[in-house]
């Protein structure tokens, strides 16, 4: 098989105040898996202010090789500059494949990317690969989850994509690696319409839950605040988050960051409780990877059960207080 990736995988490698985005490293692994096939360099792109610092770890982490380039109009995100420059940075060196992670900053870069560009780009993939006539493909959900379509953009370069989160293992860090780390000049421009007026760190229910241990998750079947003050206690007592489905997050009872499924979180968490949750295909995309799923819905009909490894068909209003006290008696 003769793969077509003639000038290499970029991994667009996201960074917030000096820190690195845990998917970028998923990227990384998932590149190099894709580097296999096509026997092509991978490169992750990094932008900011006084950043160089982290290409070490990027390359301990799956990069063979850094771009680094660095302008004060980089130091906080901001689309326009972060446009401009990964823009000259892809006309000058050509890659084939460019990701990146399906997050804020991806989903907002990616888009405008594409336009400079006048190349393709997959959303939200939650894998990629070569077929067998060395194709490039991403897939991606369709028809509401209902199907997995592989896309490939046959004559546009680079060919482009953002990730779902934890869809692919990291690998672990490697400091004995070696890699090429090229510093790259870029003319960006400050973004006149952008101030950052104050930063806020996420807190309380919905901190963490992308990458918490055990999950707590709301359905459709939870109506009150009560009921999510239920959630939130037997979350604590478990040492987990809340977080919840599609319905649940429409209702206003949790916020749109606790919210999983192929429009909000992927997680993996290593317990996953399910109350009152459906189970539709497009919450199944965020949370199929969770290595225990414990389910409970009064439907004993209701698709949850096909992919959770205990159920519970009852009543969750009488079933949780049950299961938080049987806790605290315990824990006594």
């Amino acid at each position: 098989m003769n793969s077509k990736c003639d000038n290499g995988i970029w991994v667009f490698a996201e960074q917030r105040d000096g820190v690195i985005h845990e998917t970028v490293f998923e990227l990384l692994a998932k590149a190099q898996d894709l580097k296999t096939h096509c026997q092509e360099s991978v490169t992750a792109v990094l932008l900011g202010s006084s950043v160089h610092a982290l290409a070490d770890t990027l390359i301990a982490r799956g990069a063979d090789q850094v771009i680094v380039a660095e302008d004060a109009a980089l130091g906080t995100y901001s689309a326009r500059p972060y446009q401009q420059a990964l823009t000259q940075l892809v006309k000058e060196y050509r890659p084939s494949i460019l990701l990146y992670g399906a997050t804020s900053i991806g989903r907002d870069l990616a888009p405008r990317m594409m336009i400079s560009l006048r190349t393709g780009l997959t959303a939200d993939a939650i894998d990629l690969g070569f077929d067998e006539e060395g194709e490039f493909y991403q897939t991606t959900p369709g028809y509401g989850g209902k199907i997995h379509a592989h896309i490939v953009i046959r004559e546009k370069r680079p060919q482009m994509a953002t990730v779902h989160e934890q869809m692919f293992q990291p690998l672990a860090p490697d400091v004995a690696r070696s890699g090429e780390i090229i510093k790259a000049a870029v003319t960006v421009t400050p973004d006149a319409q952008y101030e950052c007026m104050s930063k806020n760190a996420r807190s309380g229910s919905d901190a963490g839950a992308d990458r918490a241990r055990v999950l707590v998750s709301g359905g459709r079947g939870v109506k009150t605040q009560a009921q999510i003050e239920q959630m939130q206690e037997l979350a604590r007592l478990l040492g987990g988050q809340v977080c919840g489905s599609r319905p649940l997050i429409e209702s206003g009872l949790l916020p749109h960051s606790v919210q999983i499924g192929q429009s909000g979180l992927t997680v993996k968490p290593e317990l996953m409780i399910n109350l009152a949750v459906s189970g539709a295909a497009q919450y199944k995309v965020g949370m199929q990877g969770a290595e225990y799923i414990i389910s409970v819905n009064r439907d004993r009909s209701a698709a949850i059960f096909d992919y959770s490894d205990c159920g519970a068909v009852a009543d969750f209003t009488s079933l949780v207080p049950a299961l938080i006290a049987e806790i605290k008696k315990r824990s006594v």
